[in-house]
Formats: C-alpha cells, sequence, structure tokens
C-alpha cells in the first residue's frame, strides 16, 4: 500500500455540499482519497507528505474531446491555396496532416499534448484519434503516451470513407476488447466515426452493429459545418442526428462534438436519448464557424460538455471563451459565466464517469485521487460564491504546482518528474519538421 498527504492546502472539493476548507489536508491510499478536511495528521504515517503551503487544491481537470494527432500542426502552413471554407480546411490541411503521420508521430504528438495537459492541470482525456498511414495498432502508441505522461484516457479511431470504405473500423473493435479485457481503468474506449459526410450507409451499418454488440458508446463530430447537414440531407433524406439514432449510436454513453447546425428538434432528441454534447468553442472560431448554441442545448436538458479539439490542451481556456462568445453573440452580458464553468467543472465530471469505471472530479473520500495544486494563492477572497471568478481570471493563467493522476505524483514544483520535458520537446521540432515536409 502507498501512501500520500497534502497539508495546509486551500480545497476546492466540488463536493455535494461545494465546500471550500482553508488549511485543509487530504489523505490518499493506493490512488484513491481516503479522507479530506481537517484531519488528525499524528494519526497517519504516509510514505510521503506534500505541505501545500496554503496553495489552491481542486480536482484534476478533464477534456471531454481532443485530436492529439494535430500537435505537430501549430505554425504549419500547408501547401497551395489557403483554404477558404471549412471543407477545404478538412481537405487541403487536416486529412493532409493525419496522413502524412508515422507510428513515432503518433506517439510523441500524443507525449507533447499530455504534457502540455498535465502541466496545465488536467488528468483525463478523452481523445479521437486519426493516422491513415499506421491506423492499425495506432491506439496502442497513444496509449503508450497516456502510460509514460501518467494520465487516463479514453480512446477512439475516426471512421470515414474518406481514404477507403470503413477505414479505422477494426481498430475501434481491437480496442475496444483491448481495454474491456484489461484488468487497469487508465484507459477506456469509445468507437470513433468522423461526421454523417464523409459515412456510407454500409460503413455506418457495420459500425452500429459492432459498437452496439461490445456495449461501447460512439464518439462522432455532428453538425460542425452547414456542410455536413447539407450532405447528409441530399445523399441520405434525413437529419443527421436522425441518421445516427436510427442506428442506435446515440446513447448514455456516446458523445457527440460540436452539434453547430442541429435543429431543436435533434437537441430533444440528443437529450431524450442521454446522449451527451460536448463544444469546441475556440477552434470553432479559428475555423471560421458558428459556434455550438450551448444554452440552447443546456436549455433541451442535454449533458453538455467542454473540449479543446486539439487546440490546445488547457481546457480553463475554453470555459473562458465559451462564456465570452455567448456574451458577445448575444449582446448579454448577464449570460453564460455560471453555465461555462458548470460545463467544465460539473459537466466534464459526469461525462468521464459514464466512461471509466472509478469515479473522479471531486475531492471526497472514495473518490480516484486525481489532484492538482495550482501556484495560486488568491489576493480577494476565495469562496464558494466566487469559486468561478478565480476559475476563470486567476486561475486559469497560473501553472500547475503539483499534478497527482491516480495518487502519483506526475509534476511537482512546475515540473514533469518521469520525463525529460526538454529532451521530448526538441525531439518533437524535429519529427514536425520532418512530417511537415512530407505534405504535398
Amino acid at each position: 500500500m502507498t501512501s500520500l498527504l497534502i497539508t495546509n492546502a486551500q480545497i476546492v472539493t466540488l463536493d455535494d455540499e461545494n465546500r471550500v476548507i482553508d488549511g485543509g489536508s487530504v489523505y490518499v491510499e493506493d490512488g484513491r482519497i481516503v479522507d479530506v478536511g481537517d484531519l488528525d495528521l499524528d494519526a497517519l504515517d504516509p510514505d510521503r507528505t506534500i505541505d501545500a503551503a496554503g496553495k489552491l487544491l481542486m480536482p484534476g481537470l478533464i477534456i471531454a474531446h481532443h485530436h492529439l494527432y494535430s500537435t505537430f500542426a501549430r505554425g504549419f502552413t500547408p501547401p497551395g491555396p489557403p483554404a477558404t471554407n471549412f471543407d477545404e480546411n478538412l481537405r487541403f490541411l487536416w486529412w493532409k496532416l493525419d496522413a502524412a503521420l508515422d507510428s513515432d508521430d503518433v506517439y510523441y504528438s500524443s507525449l507533447l499534448a499530455l504534457m502540455d495537459a498535465a502541466l496545465a492541470g488536467c488528468t483525463t482525456v478523452i481523445d479521437h484519434h486519426a493516422s491513415p498511414s499506421c491506423c492499425d495498432g495506432s491506439l496502442d502508441w497513444v496509449e503508450r503516451a497516456f502510460k509514460d505522461a501518467g494520465l487516463s484516457g479514453c480512446l477512439c479511431y475516426e471512421v470515414s470513407d474518406r481514404n477507403k470504405p470503413g477505414e479505422g473500423i477494426e481498430e475501434n473493435e481491437r480496442y475496444i476488447r483491448k481495454c474491456r479485457d484489461a484488468h487497469s481503468d487508465q484507459m477506456a474506449a469509445m468507437f470513433g466515426l468522423h461526421a454523417s459526410m464523409t459515412l456510407s450507409d454500409e460503413t455506418l451499418d457495420r459500425c452500429a452493429a459492432i459498437g452496439n454488440e461490445l456495449g461501447a458508446g460512439f464518439h462522432v463530430h455532428a453538425a460542425e459545418d452547414a456542410i455536413d447537414v447539407e450532405i447528409t440531407r441530399e445523399r441520405h433524406g434525413k437529419r443527421v442526428l436522425d441518421r445516427f439514432h436510427e442506428r442506435g449510436i446515440t446513447g448514455h454513453k456516446s458523445i457527440f462534438v460540436h452539434g453547430t447546425h442541429l435543429e431543436p428538434g435533434e437537441m430533444k432528441l440528443l437529450a431524450e436519448a442521454d446522449s451527451m454534447l460536448v463544444s469546441n468553442p475556440e477552434s470553432n472560431m479559428n475555423n471560421g464557424l458558428a459556434v455550438s448554441p450551448v444554452l440552447d442545448f443546456l436549455r433541451h436538458g442535454v449533458l453538455v460538455g467542454v473540449g479543446t479539439d486539439g487546440m490546445s490542451s488547457h481546457v480553463i481556456s475554453q470555459a473562458r471563451a465559451m462564456y465570452m462568445h455567448q456574451r458577445a453573440l448575444h449582446r448579454d452580458p448577464t449570460l453564460a459565466f455560471s453555465e461555462s464553468c458548470d460545463i467544465l467543472l460539473r459537466n466534464n465530471r459526469r461525462i468521464a464517469n459514464r466512461l471509466f469505471r472509478e469515479p473522479r472530479g471531486s475531492i471526497v473520500k472514495g473518490q480516484l485521487a486525481d489532484i492538482v495544486i495550482y501556484n495560486y494563492v488568491p489576493f480577494t477572497p476565495l469562496r464558494p460564491d466566487t469559486l468561478y471568478g478565480h476559475l476563470l481570471f486567476g486561475i486559469g493563467f497560473t501553472r500547475a504546482h503539483t499534478t497527482i493522476a491516480r495518487g502519483k505524483v506526475i509534476v511537482e514544483n512546475g515540473d514533469l518528474l518521469k520525463l525529460e520535458e526538454n529532451k521530448v520537446r526538441a525531439h518533437c521540432v524535429e519529427r514536425a519538421s520532418a512530417l511537415w515536409s512530407r505534405i504535398r
């Protein structure tokens, strides 16, 4: 049995009582939180004690949708004319980049993004992967990065017909079975789909049959741009969500990403099917697209989460962008502040707890010991009613001092313990340069 004691922390529990405990302690054994609060420290004999020195302690953050493979796109300008719309952005940039990845690129792009996640206080990532030139076994390379970084991950492969019919189906099936048979809950699996516009009926039928047989949830882009809606209607005579729903792809464990152009009836369908919707505001704005109408989804009773969509591994900035965008869109300074913070801190937790067996996202007894201590000592009162202001205007601009994932310290004093950060970053520069040279 291994044990860890954290003392002298300002603890944001995010529990049912929404407590903020000044000068509190957290005791961890074998990766689980055993006790929280004003503890009898003399009665404990931990393997290690960390003095938080009054810093803010809270649950590790969760990214509800990521594209780790996109890491090496930073600063890259694809050859040829610039993309002028979403379809061209896919064809000119993303589908060229993912097709050029080799297995080492998959590993290092994942590892670098997960390093950044850990340094930002994130401990769980739900990822959506694509690498057509090394599809088979690619999720094992992503998994290796998670295990080397020490974080928890839920993975899938992005099936589409854009290169060949049903590419990625077998990789999803293989990895789902692998996770189902494994004894560790560090890794989980979903069945990944790109979007309705790149999936034939035959491919979608195969995916639905296999995914439902395995009891897996689906992770799929839905109506990110109007072109997805238009192509689906032209080819299939249906709405995007109807096409997925009639095959049983909606459901309690399924994530639909973006949903920007879903109609009110489709929002209602998502809610009735108990499906999840993940918004990625910075990504949509970067692509010149509309942003998910999160307030409408919430009004319909949909469980809404927030992701980064490969833009970064800093998810607090996504919640900040979400609320600011909604206020600018509606010209209303009273909207979306608490909703965006709830989506990040509470809904992302609910999403993760549907996909992983081990509960996380609160500093309470029995939870997975995913904990972050930020290098942040508030200079104004921090209470349950002021937490969100500190989150978006203070905590989000600081680096994690200590990140603990599954009870193990992976970041200490702002540095990664298991990985040689500078060496990895230097190697990634070399890999990115070689990758760019292969894209035509």
